[in-house]
């Protein structure tokens, strides 16, 4: 009968430590959470859990205002066609690279200035600069063709 006793006393004993426990951990687990997007004054919790940690928005320039006066041959190519045909690059053909160059001028200007103007391969449209006026595409071809003769 002693043995029964003390097994009575010991599961009490493990009774009572475990409502102590849950006692003092509960409240701990129901603590408020007052993180950054809980204050972000979101309603749904889910919505607040899995929003990004940032946000990044691309936007387009603004065209920069003319000077006023067309740009050279030179120019418009410095600015905008060297990135390319100065290096190589995406397969274009480097300003005074007579070989590269002999096929393409010996399809004529006009071919070339269709190129230029609409784009071929790799190359964008105008180079990529949409501001460019015909005028001025015309005048960096002219001056890559004078490179390379």
């Amino acid at each position: 009968m002693a043995e029964q006793h003390s097994s009575k006393s010991i599961m009490w004993a493990v009774i009572g430590i475990a409502i102590v426990l849950i006692a003092v951990i509960f409240p701990l687990t129901m603590k408020k959470s007052t993180s950054a997007a809980d204050t972000a004054g979101g309603n749904d919790e889910a919505d607040i859990r899995i929003q990004p940690v940032a946000k990044f928005e691309l936007t387009k320039a603004a065209a920069p205002a003319a000077a006023g006066a067309p740009k050279d041959g030179p120019t418009v190519f410095n600015t905008v066609c060297g990135a390319c045909h100065n290096t190589g690059a995406a397969g274009a053909p480097k300003a005074g690279d007579k070989a590269a160059w002999a096929p393409r001028i010996a399809q004529g200007k006009d071919a070339l200035y269709t190129s230029a103007l609409n784009g071929k391969n790799a190359m964008p449209a105008r180079g990529g600069a949409a501001d460019l006026s015909d005028a001025e595409v015309k005048a960096a071809v002219d001056h890559l063709i004078g490179l390379a003769k």
